[in-house]
């Protein structure tokens, strides 16, 4: 069997040997996007809550009202099996259906969410819209999540960029159990999670390994959330002093999500993101992931 040490330089090599990390030309904004992202399975994915083509709306969204221009958003690389044995992953041998039209554009979003580490330091921050498999740890995966994105980023951080210290804030209604196991005892990642703790994954174990954990119960509205998330981040800012700054940016939060089951507006959520943005230009180069919608009812 391999030693610990053993493994630690393949980890090392991997990380070294990737290509995930390239340079991004100056006429491109820090926002990485591919229409990959977007998942299509034989129309199943409609009978789920689940929704697999948000983050493609998104960027027509943006598109369309033109805040950005198509050329100039960034296109990743795939997750290679070596990149993804960084942190060993669910899913390596599927069969071709579910390879090509689930895992495909999940190894393209974890591509996009380690690139937005150097892309943020670069440029001081860089949104993935995609990623933040928060669910999925090195011993396994859960609620949609097969690849640890979060964790994979922040090794490659750890190794090409030369950062020493990361603090997570997820603010998705979900506690984040994947990367709290894969951090557990490293005491280079802090982690904040604000989380309804009577929903999925309920994970006791992975609890006790939240640095500083908030809970907000079904039913909590936009008031008491944001007032909530106030005094976390001034919290969080006396306690750690990041680098580099990874938010898991989880829209279940909203009034009218089935799983998330909080009430917070549209407003309410613009206002988080933008709190979570002047935290980090006091303190590191930031990474937002923008994960967990699902198909709200429409009215």
């Amino acid at each position: 069997m391999a030693s610990t040490n053993d493994l630690d330089t393949l980890k090392r090599q991997r990380i070294t040997n990737s290509k995930l990390y390239f340079d991004i030309p100056p006429n491109k904004v820090p926002l990485i996007y591919s229409s990959v992202y977007d998942i299509s399975f034989l129309g199943i994915e409609k009978l789920h809550p689940f929704d697999s083509s948000k983050w493609g709306r998104i960027c027509r969204f943006l598109i369309e009202e033109d805040v950005l221009k198509k050329n100039r958003m960034v296109e990743p690389v795939e997750a290679s099996k070596e990149d993804l044995l960084v942190v060993p992953p669910v899913a390596l041998l599927p069969n071709c259906l579910v390879h090509h039209n689930v895992l495909y554009p999940f190894r393209k979003q974890v591509g996009g969410t380690i690139l937005a580490a150097k892309l943020a330091k670069e440029r001081g921050w860089a949104i993935n819209v995609g990623g933040g498999f928060h669910h999925c740890s090195a011993d396994s995966g859960g609620g949609f999540c097969v690849y640890a994105d979060i964790s994979l980023c922040i090794n490659f951080a750890f190794v090409r960029l030369n950062i020493s210290r990361v603090m997570i804030i997820d603010l998705d209604a979900h506690q984040g159990n994947g990367h709290e196991m894969d951090f557990s005892n490293d005491r280079r990642v802090y982690i904040l999670d604000m989380f309804n703790p009577r929903i999925y994954p309920l994970d006791y174990e992975a609890r006790r390994y939240i640095d500083q954990p908030v809970e907000v119960r079904s039913g909590t509205g936009t008031d008491e959330y944001l007032s909530k998330l106030d005094v976390a981040l001034e919290v969080a800012g006396s306690n750690f002093d990041p680098e580099l700054l990874i938010y898991n940016a989880g829209t279940d939060i909203l009034d009218g999500d089935p799983l998330g089951r909080l009430k917070i507006s549209p407003d309410g959520i613009t206002t988080r993101d933008e709190k979570v943005f002047s935290v980090h230009a006091m303190f590191a180069y930031l990474v937002m992931v923008v994960s967990s919608m699902v198909k709200l009812p429409k009215p």
